[in-house]
């Protein structure tokens, strides 16, 4: 009796059960879609915002046709300045961030021994141009007035001889000396002629200005000194490093003290003009012909992923290049040839620095604003 009683209870607290799991899950849908609102439950119309803004995206990307990597650079590339000769560095005037104007002093290189070589240059201009002096000033006075007393002394012995010939001769005609005594008197009479006439060179030759080929080779000494100042001072000169052009210094290399070489050149500072800052960008040898000068575009920095920068295409290189921007993708492409363009932006940002890495995207045409840079 008892064993039918549990028998016939069995189905109906199945049926309980049954019951009690359908009105469980009715509740928790009816809880669900309390908590989400009736918003939730509205199904999107075609004049929601968030549909509306997708084309208008859609149509800004067209417009960008390529995009190539790039970098920041100034108003020209970045200099290193060089010394010019080989020495050791006494001073470095210079600090990274400072403003420089063309020709300002930069360092100094200790140069003692071009200083010595400079005085003997020196020394030896002062002796071409004295011994010039001297040869066109001619022989000394001294000089000359022997020359002159030698000339009036052969002139007396001449005259003394031609009239002791001439007496002689007449009394050879009168028998009183004899043919002997004759040629004694001519002979005297020949020696004092010669006499005279060395006597007379002597004098003009003391007297004479200096030969032309004497000049030219005075003037050419005293130009060869000269020329050898030049050449040693321009060396001292060189050991007085000046900026080549305004710009500001980015990078300070070597300090005083560190050694420099004109056969091996490391730079001392590195210089750039940064007045105006502009972007180097190299396009493929594929996207060439969709470039053109006053083209718009769009830059793209990684350190600042809020904001695009505006510019324009001021200039077209005219000579194709191997890449010089990396990426750093291992996929990118190296072996084709790229064409550099110049990108001039449209306001100077203080964040930029040179040599900061770039994307930039060219636009179909020019850009009226911002927002259609944006993607």
């Amino acid at each position: 009796m008892d064993m039918s009683h549990n028998l016939s209870a069995a189905p109906k607290r199945g049926r309980r059960r049954a019951v009690l799991a359908v009105v469980l899950l009715l509740a928790c849908g009816w809880l669900g879609m309390a908590m989400m609102g009736p918003g939730a439950r509205k199904s999107p119309r075609p004049s929601d915002p968030a549909l509306n803004d997708r084309p208008e995206k859609a149509s800004r990307t067209d417009n960008v046709i390529l995009a190539c990597p790039g970098r920041v650079e100034g108003a020209n590339e970045v200099t290193g300045v060089n010394a010019a000769v080989t020495g050791i560095l006494t001073e470095v005037r210079v600090r990274e961030g400072q403003r420089v104007v063309a020709g300002e002093v930069i360092a100094t290189i200790d140069c003692n021994d071009l200083n010595a070589e400079l005085q003997a240059a020196l020394a030896a201009v002062e002796s071409a141009r004295q011994a010039r002096r001297r040869l066109l000033r001619g022989s000394r006075e001294e000089e000359r007035h022997i020359a002159a007393d030698k000339l009036a002394e052969a002139e007396a012995i001449r005259r003394q001889s031609q009239a002791q010939a001439q007496r002689m001769a007449t009394l050879f005609e009168k028998g009183d000396v004899s043919r002997e005594g004759l040629e004694n008197a001519r002979r005297d009479t020949s020696v004092a002629e010669a006499s005279w006439r060395a006597a007379v060179d002597q004098h003009s030759l003391v007297n004479a200005p200096p030969l032309p080929e004497e000049i030219a080779r005075a003037d050419a000494e005293v130009s060869m000194a000269e020329e050898q100042v030049r050449t040693s001072q321009a060396r001292i000169e060189k050991c007085t490093v000046r900026a080549p052009q305004a710009g500001t210094v980015l990078q300070r290399h070597l300090n005083p003290g560190e050694a420099v070489s004109a056969v091996f050149p490391q730079p001392i500072v590195s210089l750039a003009d940064t007045s105006q800052l502009r972007v180097r960008a190299e396009v493929d040898e594929r996207d060439v012909g969709h470039i053109f000068v006053g083209q718009s575009v769009s830059i793209l920095v990684d350190a600042f992923p809020e904001k695009r920068f505006a510019g324009s295409v001021s200039r077209i290189g005219a000579l194709m290049g191997r890449k010089k921007v990396r990426t750093g993708d291992p996929a990118e492409k190296s072996d084709r040839d790229v064409l550099e363009v110049l990108i001039d932006l449209a306001e100077r940002d203080e964040r930029f620095v040179i040599g900061l890495r770039t994307t930039v995207q060219f636009f179909r045409g020019k850009v009226v604003n911002e927002q259609d840079m944006r993607p």
